[in-house]
């Protein structure tokens, strides 16, 4: 795989009961922080991977029925949190950001999409598809904000669907194919349906060598994928397909024991996010 470099950001969190992401887990309220990723390619330049939270989500959750999904898993988040924000703070700016990859379309991934004028937006279809038309109390169900979308999004979106696909190197034989998003192996999407339709879980090596795999919500902690434990049974009723979801943390379930050096990385796990957070880079 091409090396690319990598940092990652918090944008804001969320609370809810520890109990609910992981079955042996307690009934006390923890933090779930929304992470995102800064990659940046040498040719294709600044790439992000989700958003996080912005000031928009409170606009956007403010009144029925969108009130019950901030009401459900509470939003703390300061306004330079943002991922425009933080990433002008880092020397970037919202007009040199150029695609951002969602993994999928609940509001936690994609609240800062409205901030970046010239990203185009890599997504699966069917992810796109199984949200684009839904409003109200179907939307809030699907933990989706439809304001959060740019107007112009679909003029903007490039559907993984359409790219090529390769075969992974043989050590991550439990997903047997990938998704070249740029032609030339350095980023590298997969499907992990069951959270919701059309998740998208990334590959790519940094140019310290070291190899990644985002896989958003496929869990929510870590101690999920490296013990294959199941959330509680109330998750399961705001997942696209348990049956699924339950394959797809098998898999990668799998796939961490055959490589217990790659760096899978849930999107909402405080304790790789203590991780995440101390990683430098450099230009």
């Amino acid at each position: 795989m091409k090396p690319v470099k990598v940092k990652f950001f918090q944008a804001g969190y969320c609370t809810h009961p520890e109990a609910i992401a992981i079955r042996d887990g307690k009934w006390k309220i923890s933090q779930f922080p929304a992470v995102f990723a800064l990659i940046l390619h040498p040719e294709y330049g600044a790439i992000l991977y989700d958003t996080g939270y912005s000031e928009l989500f409170y606009q956007e959750s403010k009144d029925f029925p969108y009130r019950l999904y901030a009401l459900t898993t509470p939003v703390y988040f300061q306004p330079e949190e943002s991922a425009a924000k933080q990433l002008q703070k880092f020397g970037i700016s919202v007009e040199e950001v150029n695609y951002i990859i969602i993994s999928h379309f609940h509001a936690d991934h994609i609240g800062g999409l409205c901030d970046f004028p010239n990203a185009q937006f890599i997504c699966f279809q069917s992810g796109y598809t199984a949200v684009k038309n839904l409003r109200g109390i179907a939307a809030t169900k699907a933990g989706f904000l439809p304001g959060l979308l740019p107007i112009n999004f679909e003029q903007r979106a490039i559907f993984v669907e359409q790219k090529s696909t390769v075969a992974l190197p043989p050590e991550y034989d439990t997903f047997d194919t990938g998704f070249d998003l740029f032609g030339d192996r350095s980023l590298i999407a997969v499907e992990l349906p069951g959270h919701v339709t059309g998740q998208l879980g990334l590959f790519f090596t940094d140019t310290d060598k070291q190899s990644y795999f985002l896989i958003a919500d496929a869990c929510w902690l870590s101690r999920a994928y490296q013990e294959f434990i199941q959330p509680h049974p109330l998750a399961s009723l705001i997942f696209a397909s348990k049956r699924d979801y339950i394959d797809t943390l098998k898999r990668v379930h799998e796939l961490h024991k055959l490589n217990p050096s790659l760096n899978i990385i849930p999107t909402h796990c405080s304790d790789a996010w203590r991780k995440l957070s101390n990683l430098k880079l450099t230009f």
